[in-house]
């Protein structure tokens, strides 16, 4: 699913970036693939109702229709922007909730101790899959053009959806839940909702996925065709190594957490590594030089996966089992941050150009991230192991 993702969106970037000549087109195209967010709360309902897998293999479902769709358009020369942007906003209602259903399905299917370590296995494999999924992806397009590429994303989402009929989830006792209505649906999100807010470090650690979301990702990914085309001056190829970078490093990340855990307080390896992801995208901000900039990629990717596992373990180790889907969605709608600061982003690009923009991002990021520590220091600082 991970390398369908990467090479689906390396693909469809490049195509949009090139058939259109404009980051504003691309950042809204980056921006669509997550409208979903709003309604990611509601997956966790689902998932809470329904259980994670059935939810999760019917999004996977979704990703193997649209897949075929644009995989006939590219193989019959009728695909155009418009049909990408169209099934990129398709998508966007699905994508957005799939790590939030996995992370609950793996915290349901694990034992607490080793809950960490699971974490940081599923990143290895997500991160590693983005390394292989960038460079295939470049690779395939050039060798065998769009049509045969997507045609191999299409059957990656089909491997992926078959995968899940092998998971076994552990059976819940829902005889509590009323049934299924839209009053009820509603007051078990609002009952969600709740818990977070009376939940400190949940809110410090929603919060903080936010502004990751906002102020970071949006020059980490989808802004980065933009930069290597018109900042580094090289080609898809390049790009494919630039995703790469960032990857390799997240990779780097997820195995340090897979082997060595998070240690009894995460809250501060996170805050700490979001920091520092900051300061080093101030640096990127200004840097011209491609060579030092797969660099800081590599070190950003690094410290992302050291922000990013820490708060999936630090949310699951403190949320109940019963909230666990609703708290998850609640995570994933922070997501939301992304296409507003994508969006955001382009505009600043056009205006004022990438380093000048980068900058302003980064500092906001980094200055907000210590505000969150400060605000919710007793929390953060102070939260016991288990």
């Amino acid at each position: 699913m991970s390398w369908a993702f990467e090479m689906e969106t390396l693909l469809l970037a490049w195509f949009v970036l090139v058939e259109t000549g404009s980051v504003i087109w691309l950042t809204a195209f980056g921006a669509l693939q997550f409208v979903g967010t709003l309604i990611s709360p509601l997956y966790g309902v689902a998932g809470d109702r329904l259980g994670q897998r059935r939810v999760l293999s019917s999004m996977r479902a979704a990703y193997v229709a649209q897949a075929a769709c644009i995989a006939f358009l590219a193989l019959t020369g009728e695909l155009s922007v418009a049909a990408v942007l169209i099934v990129a906003f398709v998508m966007g209602l699905v994508r957005p909730s799939d790590i939030g259903v996995r992370n609950a399905l793996i915290a349901a299917t694990m034992p607490a101790p080793l809950l960490a370590k699971a974490i940081g296995v599923e990143r290895v494999s997500m991160d590693a899959a983005r390394v292989v999924g960038a460079l295939t992806g470049a690779g395939i397009v050039v060798v065998l053009g769009m049509g045969p590429a997507y045609v191999v994303v299409a059957s990656l989402y089909l491997i992926s959806f078959a995968l899940t009929f092998g998971i076994r989830e552990p059976s819940r006792d829902t005889s509590t839940l009323a049934p299924a209505s839209v009053i009820a649906i509603w007051q078990e999100l609002g009952a969600g909702v709740a818990y977070a807010r009376r939940t400190p470090t949940l809110m410090a650690a929603l919060f903080l996925a936010c502004l990751a979301n906002f102020a970071a990702y949006p020059l980490t990914s989808g802004l980065l065709p933009h930069v290597a085309r018109e900042v580094y001056r090289i080609d898809q190829t390049g790009l494919g190594t630039l995703f790469a970078c960032f990857s390799g490093g997240a990779v780097l990340g997820s195995l340090l957490v897979s082997l060595r855990g998070v240690g009894p307080q995460p809250a501060r390896v996170m805050i700490a590594s979001a920091a520092m992801w900051f300061a080093f995208l101030l640096a990127f901000a200004g840097v011209e030089s491609v060579v030092i900039g797969m660099a800081l990629l590599m070190i950003m990717g690094f410290l992302q996966s050291l922000c990013m596992v820490p708060m999936s373990v630090l949310i699951l180790r403190i949320t109940a089992a019963a909230f666990r889907g609703r708290v998850m969605g609640l995570r994933m709608l922070a997501i939301y941050g992304l296409p507003v600061g994508l969006l955001l982003a382009g505009l600043g690009i056009a205006k004022i150009g990438f380093a000048a923009t980068a900058t302003l991002f980064a500092g906001f990021g980094l200055l907000a991230t210590l505000a969150i520590a400060w605000h919710w220091r007793r929390d953060l600082w102070r939260m016991p192991a288990a």
